[in-house]
């Protein structure tokens, strides 16, 4: 079959399943409030779950950044790229997480990428769980190594897994807090399997960094686990965009002699690593916008127990109501929509067949009438 038939066919389907993406032009992005094609919306799609984006020292800093060092790095890291502000920040990111090391890369899905396809080789095996984000599982299919899912959230069934012999090294890779579902994952017990089979633990922290633990520092600090790799990302908490890797120095010394990623990548400019500086300090100091953010949460899952949408069992800030079907959630979607609310529907292959869904994510910027709203739109919409 030609290319232009195979691409004419996967359109079809894709439009025929319900499964049709389409960007939309944003015109205004306030984390609560939400303009787009000229229609103001309250705004329930956002990761940012603090709302530093619009934090006015985070925007100071990469104002001031940009006029000391411009709008980008002009070379890859290895070459002139690396800036005494990206030493900085990654000096800061790893005493802050208690790590010997820090990098930074120019995306999570980048990170993910680098980080997997680097260290995995024909004879090691992946462990995955089945939920994991795309980029971890795109990096691992990529991979010569042997890749096997475990159980969502299941420990014993990883354990199973890791008692199966292997020539090489095993790689474990969960979230600490599952994009799709909201939930959080077991790292102790995922932790001690590991540890017990001689394998290497990688957690993917990105929605629970900056939210969760004391002063922010996620997932595994929460749950008194240190895993071999720690990937946080940039884009949401913290309100910019980026990740970094957390590991010791000489896994440090080996991504950096040998990631392809970061070799040939043009590095972060230097004024957002002084944003995301002046982000992490909000961070360091935000207990009031965490307990704000957690009060918001209560309020919108305190209000959603009489909808007949099961509300998944999430303490984040992600709270997935599930719908079922493609156009069922597309046309909630677009109910809420006209009631003047933003709230994206996930469909799949982001998430298995059949548990379509509206991925509502609270912020610390909403206010108690905005979660209110809401939920009078979709009691509305449910009627």
């Amino acid at each position: 079959m030609a290319w232009s038939q195979r691409i004419e066919q996967a359109l079809r389907v894709q439009r025929d399943s319900a499964r049709w993406r389409q960007r939309r032009t944003v015109t205004d992005n306030r984390v609560r409030m939400l303009t787009l094609d000229g229609q103001r919306y309250r705004h329930f799609s956002s990761n940012d779950y603090l709302g530093l984006s619009q934090h006015p020292a985070v925007i100071a800093a990469w104002q001031q950044g940009a006029s000391s060092a411009g709008v980008g790095a002009g070379a890859s890291g290895h070459v002139t790229g690396y800036s005494r502000d990206h030493a900085e920040l990654e000096a800061a990111l790893a005493a802050w997480l208690g790590y010997s090391r820090a990098l930074l890369f120019i995306s999570g899905f980048a990170a993910n990428q680098a980080v997997i396809h680097l260290l995995a080789e024909k004879q090691d095996r992946i462990l995955a769980d089945k939920l994991a984000h795309a980029s971890l599982l795109d990096a691992a299919r990529h991979t010569p190594a042997m890749l096997r899912r475990f159980a969502h959230n299941q420990p014993q069934s990883l354990a199973r897994l890791l008692a199966a012999p292997c020539a090489g090294d095993s790689l474990v890779v969960t979230e600490g807090i599952f994009s799709m579902d909201g939930d959080s994952a077991p790292l102790q017990a995922v932790a001690h399997h590991t540890q017990q089979a001689g394998g290497w633990l990688l957690v993917d922290d990105a929605h629970g960094i900056g939210v969760t633990g004391e002063q922010g520092r996620g997932s595994c600090w929460q749950q008194q686990v240190k895993p071999d790799l720690l990937i946080i990302t940039f884009g949401k908490a913290f309100g910019v965009s980026g990740a970094a890797l957390l590991c010791d120095t000489p896994v440090a010394e080996y991504v950096l002699q040998f990631s392809r990623h970061l070799i040939y990548s043009t590095a972060m400019p230097p004024a957002q690593c002084t944003a995301l500086r002046a982000a992490l300090t909000q961070i360091q100091h935000g207990d009031a916008l965490r307990a704000r953010l957690q009060e918001n949460i209560a309020r919108f899952r305190a209000g959603a127990v009489g909808l007949p949408w099961p509300l998944m069992a999430s303490s984040s800030a992600i709270q997935p109501l599930v719908v079922g079907e493609n156009a069922a959630a597309l046309a909630l979607s677009a109910r809420l929509a006209q009631a003047g609310y933003w709230v994206s529907a996930i469909r799949p292959p982001t998430v298995p067949p059949g548990t379509a869904r509206l991925r509502i994510t609270l912020t610390a910027a909403h206010r108690p009438d905005d979660i209110d709203g809401l939920l009078e739109a979709l009691y509305d919409a449910a009627g």
